[in-house]
Formats: C-alpha cells, structure tokens, sequence
C-alpha cells in the first residue's frame, strides 16, 4: 500500500510534467525525420491499405461480416493491435530509454511508464479517427455503440500502462526479458483473433484459452462497438475475466516496481 500511495501522490504532483513528457516522447521518437511524428500514424495508415490492396485485389476469400466487408472487419481489429504491440515493444524498454531520467535527475520513475503509454494513445485517437472516415465513407454512419469505444480505449490504456510499470523494470534490469518480448510479440498478432474469429474455431478448448488472451477482449471488445453489435456489459463473464487479469497485471505491477526500483539506477 505504501507504494500505491507513492505512486499516486507522484501521478498528481507531476501530472503536467507527465503530460509534457507524453508530447516530448512522441516528437523524440520519430526525431531526425522531416514528417516527425507524423510516421506514428503513417505506418500503421500504410499497413491497412496493404492490406485494403490484398483483400480487394488478392485474397478475395475473406467473409463478409453481416453488412461488413472483410476487410473493414479486419482494420477494426487492426486498430486496437497498433496500440498493444506499441506498448508490448515501447512499454516494456521505456525505463531503459529514459535513463536518464532515473539516473541523472531527481524524477518520479513511475510516472515513466504512464507518459510512454499516453503517447502511445494519442496515436491510436488519431488511427481511430481515420478507420472511422473509412467506415463512413463505405457507408456506415455512426451509432451509440460507437461511444463504447472510449471504454475500451481506457481498458486498453490501464492494462498496457500496468504492463509498463512491471515489464520495464525487469528489462532495466535484464535485457534478455526485452529481447524475450520481442520475439513473441508477432506471435500475439495471430492468437489475438485479428486475422480469424476466434468463436468459428471448430476446437473450442483451443478457443476458450484464446479467449483468455486480453488482447483479444479488446480487439473483440472494439469490433462489436464499431459494427454496432452488443454492449460491454452484454457479455458479463468476459468483462470480469478481462478486470480480473487487470488487477493481477496492476498488483504485477506494483512488485516489479516496489523490488526493482533502487536496482534500477545502479545497473542502467
């Protein structure tokens, strides 16, 4: 409880700080190039026309998903993966990163994770914004689903910001954990249920487990709020599921934290 409580009264101390530190971290990332941090959203924008280019020229077996094309059914769940593979990658080397931050400077370490994650976020509302043009302009107009999606972008941002906070003090510390992450990130991108539904699996023990995957929940979660197919709270058992393991991931969070902190300065 006594690092809860540090951790919040820094968050309010210096949450102007943090949010400059958010705008700092998008622009130093994408610096040296002339478009800046532009190339935060013209990436992922280059990715889903690949893939608008595969799906109307090349791979034309998709599924339609009730009035959705395949490949609107697709971007939707591309939108939240951009956020979560940013922060499995971003999220998980940002202590070592700012280093200086920790070892140079009197600064409140645990506030790092949480800047990172919100630079990352103003990306996705960009992204969002762009799928939602798409959509409209294929001829779907807004509707009170829509709204949901400002939940999910929170569930989103909790649970990758309480990643941070317990990934990136291991990596601090160990690089192989970094370089673990690393290697399976892609493996996330085909078990999260982007490219498939995973409720048309035949094996549904296989299914159960992937449902279990957070990343799923929220690609599913933005799915159903873009195509104006259920609520949140219509699917009790997978939102406690999903709340369960943002607690757990949190209370990770709070022990990566509360064990490695007075390592970190030494060994960065």
């Amino acid at each position: 409880m006594s690092v809860l409580s540090e951790i919040y009264h820094e968050h309010i101390d210096y949450r102007k700080q943090t949010l400059k530190m958010a705008k700092t971290d998008l622009v130093r990332t994408y610096r040296g190039s002339a478009l800046g941090w532009s190339w935060a959203v013209i990436k992922p924008v280059i990715t889903i026309f690949i893939y608008w280019f595969a799906m109307s020229m090349g791979l034309r077996h998709g599924q339609p998903h009730g009035d959705y094309i395949y490949f609107l059914w697709l971007i939707f769940g591309m939108v939240p993966w951009f956020y979560c593979s940013d922060m499995l990658h971003r999220g998980t080397e940002c202590m070592r990163k700012y280093r200086y931050l920790i070892t140079k400077i009197h600064y409140p370490v645990s506030t790092i994770p949480t800047f990172v994650s919100l630079s990352n976020l103003f990306v996705e509302a960009v992204l969002l914004v762009v799928v939602y043009v798409i959509s409209l302009i294929m001829g779907h107009p807004p509707t009170l689903y829509h709204l949901q999606i400002f939940f999910y972008l929170f569930l989103a941002y909790a649970f990758f910001t309480s990643w941070s906070l317990f990934a990136a003090p291991i990596s601090a510390i160990s690089a192989d954990f970094s370089n673990l992450i690393k290697s399976i990130v892609f493996a996330f991108l085909w078990i999260s249920g982007i490219f498939f539904d995973i409720d048309d699996l035949e094996n549904q023990t296989v299914a159960a487990i992937l449902k279990l995957n957070p990343i799923t929940y929220l690609v599913k979660g933005f799915r159903e709020a873009f195509m104006s197919e259920a609520w949140f709270w219509e699917h009790p058992v997978r939102l406690a599921i999903f709340l369960g393991e943002l607690l757990i991931m949190f209370l990770l969070g709070l022990w990566s934290y509360k064990s490695l902190r007075k390592e970190m300065p030494d060994v960065l």
